[in-house]
């Protein structure tokens, strides 16, 4: 039976940690970009569709971009039109992080109804912390129990925590990061319910879906265009690899979406990047074209890892979690070579390190190399 451990805290914000390479690192190492790969970002293998980049180049710097991102806008309404989704379910966000530093803006504190606070099912992504503590509120945490099999909540428990705390906000990542754990949509209702309960928000991060193979199980995009009581996040960032010009965006009953938009600054969302977002959506086999890369790569470094005698837990996202001791070393080692994956150390996994899916010969050069840094250092004695 899974057991909770459970907190509730308020305390300083700090920076959370992210993935990608830093230039500062670079330097220190003696590295260029240009020869390294990167696994400690988690974005589609192909890169950018075909047509982004001739699209962005003839885009006028001069001109400012639309405040209201409304050809994105109905864009994305269209893409999601079986969901019954219009325009005014829809903002665009510089990055989906963007939209989670709204809402809890937005909805720390602001009702009688709810406590100032949120409720986080952890290990999970930082920035959910970071901007709750920002915006003054404190922190419930559920953490997941984890077993060969991966890692699970009960939601029980947390439609009980729900209940009696009243959280105006429960997040949850869904593919999770970092675990890759797969919540089903009977299991969100349940949370979507428990939510509604109290006039708080369920959040649901959808940010690795559609790069899933399960991506049509744990959507709840439908149900956030009919229910008051649940925020679907989407990363335009990681789908369709636009990661350097920031672009997200979110589903949610029209209050909501309107609650948002009063927060949220003109011109957040770049001209360059609201352009490219029309020709990503344009390409409707993008996605499978992606879902299938990123399967072959999890196949290949899961099978090549695992024969190193590596645990790897299973993931339905762009990512596979692997177990590997001293996670931080291992990374530190992996750098100089000017291969980069994200140690898990922040997310109370010390002993992990996240590989976000790369093409499949990237793959098997990572998987060379940590089975060089592995091996036992032969003795100097016979």
């Amino acid at each position: 039976m899974p057991t909770a451990d459970c907190q509730s805290n308020v305390a300083p914000p700090t920076r959370p940690v992210h993935g990608g390479i830093k230039e500062a690192e670079l330097r220190a190492l003696g590295l260029r970009l240009e020869d390294c790969l990167d696994f400690s970002a988690s974005v589609s293998p192909l890169g950018p569709p075909a047509g982004v980049v001739e699209t962005i180049a003839a885009v006028d710097l001069a001109a400012y971009p639309d405040p209201h991102c409304l050809g994105l806008t109905e864009a994305i309404a269209a893409h999601h039109k079986v969901d019954g989704v219009n325009v005014n379910n829809v903002i665009v966000g510089n990055g989906s992080t963007e939209i989670i530093h709204l809402l809890t803006r937005a909805y720390i504190g602001t009702s009688v109804a709810h406590s100032p606070a949120a409720l986080l099912l952890t290990p999970t992504y930082g920035e959910y912390d970071g901007a709750v503590r920002i915006s003054g509120g404190g922190i419930t945490t559920l953490t997941a129990t984890r077993c060969s099999q991966g890692f699970s909540w009960d939601v029980g428990i947390a439609a009980e925590l729900i209940a009696a705390e009243k959280p105006a906000l429960t997040f949850v990542c869904n593919p999770n990061n970092p675990t890759g754990a797969l919540m089903g949509r009977n299991e969100l209702e349940i949370l979507a319910g428990a939510a509604a309960g109290v006039q708080g928000l369920l959040v649901v991060d959808e940010a690795y879906i559609n790069l899933s193979d399960q991506w049509m199980e744990g959507s709840v995009v439908g149900m956030a265009a009919s229910l008051d009581s649940v925020v679907a996040l989407r990363s335009m960032t990681k789908d369709y690899a636009l990661t350097a010009l920031r672009l997200g965006y979110a589903v949610a009953a029209r209050p909501v979406i309107a609650r948002l938009q009063a927060l949220q600054p003109d011109w957040s969302v770049n001209g360059l990047a609201q352009a490219a977002g029309m020709v990503a959506l344009a390409d409707e086999g993008y996605l499978e074209r992606a879902r299938q890369a990123v399967a072959a790569s999890r196949d290949c470094i899961v099978e090549r890892l695992e024969a190193l005698g590596i645990q790897c837990y299973p993931t339905a996202a762009n990512f596979v979690l692997a177990q590997v001791g001293d996670a931080a070393a291992l990374r530190d080692r992996l750098a100089r070579r000017g291969l980069f994956v994200r140690d898990c150390a922040s997310f109370g996994l010390p002993d992990c390190i996240r590989i976000g899916l790369r093409p499949v010969d990237d793959c098997i050069r990572l998987a060379d190399a940590i089975a060089g840094e592995m091996a036992p250092t032969p003795s100097l004695f016979h």
